[in-house]
């Protein structure tokens, strides 16, 4: 989902379950070595700081990003219909990503340290989370496998009075930029899978647009290290091959998938819908927070090579042959 820029997401905000790690106060007053406010507070220019704040909290706290869209097919010539249309909706998107700004002790490097877990729901009812999904190509009904992906993280930046974010642009009373990513990755060469990719290469289009209200760009851009989550909209879109669940290999089955999606901030995990905190509480307990250091990133693909894979233990093709059942 959502993508790591969103990272992003695409691509959503502060929690109450924090590991206390980062931005927590030394015991004598003095900031922790991880805080990232004091390198924070040194930026001077409007759009560095807004940027930094999509990014993560200042005071170094988890925020969140509520996700929510839906997802259609894109078919070239609308070859395969009556199976599947071109434009058909086939899932709503439901999910967020949770995150924080984590400073390299007693550095001016900052991280965006995040995870991101989207759902797949009920094209008819967003909150409905999907178990098990028809291919309509080849009748069999396979695992629906969530977005999933634990860690998303960016970094290091390092961090100046010059730190400078995207150019602005002003719309009516919103302060809005843009973050449009081309993404090619050779799962052939980096993991020895081809996922039934042209090439083993997943190529992918990532669209981004950040808006913030002219009233919270002038409370968040005051001196000091503001508390809280910015109030944040997203658009995100993205274009990509079809998600490794379905089984739909890119090499014989023309087509992507169009992702279209809303982003926001939220103050608090606890903000989060019951139902969705109920989903995630039962069977995804760790994205309740943001990850506590540096480590290796996931994206939706990587995250099904690892998680469904076995990290190579099995094949794709062995994966959709063992999962799929008329």
């Amino acid at each position: 989902m959502i993508t790591k820029r969103l990272a992003g997401l695409l691509a959503p905000l502060a929690l109450l379950l924090t590991t206390g790690a980062a931005g927590a106060s030394a015991s004598d007053g003095a900031p922790a070595p991880t805080d990232p406010g004091p390198v924070y507070a040194t930026v001077t220019d409007t759009s560095g700081k807004l940027s930094l704040q999509t990014f993560g909290r200042p005071d170094g706290k988890d925020m969140v990003f509520r996700i929510s869209g839906s997802v259609y097919a894109n078919i070239e010539g609308n070859s395969l219909d009556p199976a599947m249309r071109h434009g058909q909706k086939l899932f709503n998107i439901e999910g967020y990503n949770i995150r924080r700004l984590y400073r390299v002790p007693d550095t001016n490097q900052l991280y965006q340290l995040s995870r991101e877990i989207v759902f797949y729901t009920d094209p008819a009812d967003p909150q409905r989370v999907l178990r098990e999904w028809q291919n309509p190509i080849d009748g069999k009904t396979y695992p629906v496998v969530p977005i999933n992906n634990d860690t998303v993280n960016f970094g290091p930046f390092t961090i100046t009075p010059a730190y400078a974010g995207p150019p602005l642009q002003q719309l009516h009373d919103e302060s809005v930029w843009t973050s449009d990513i081309p993404v090619r990755t050779n799962f052939a060469t980096t993991l020895g899978e081809q996922f039934g990719l042209v090439g083993g290469v997943y190529a992918a289009q990532e669209m981004f647009d950040f808006s913030v209200d002219k009233r919270e760009v002038a409370a968040r851009t005051e001196a000091g290290v503001p508390e809280g989550a910015m109030k944040t909209k997203i658009s995100w879109a993205r274009t990509s091959p079809w998600a490794p669940f379905m089984c739909l290999p890119e090499t014989e089955v023309r087509g992507q998938l169009t992702y279209h999606a809303r982003s926001w901030s939220l103050s608090s995990y606890a903000a989060i819908e019951p139902w969705l905190r109920a989903e995630i509480e039962a069977g995804y307990p760790l994205y309740k927070a943001a990850p506590a250091q540096p480590g290796p990133s996931e994206n939706s693909w990587t995250s099904f090579y690892n998680k469904q894979l076995g990290k190579g233990a099995t094949t794709w093709a062995s994966w959709c042959a063992a999962n799929g059942h008329a």
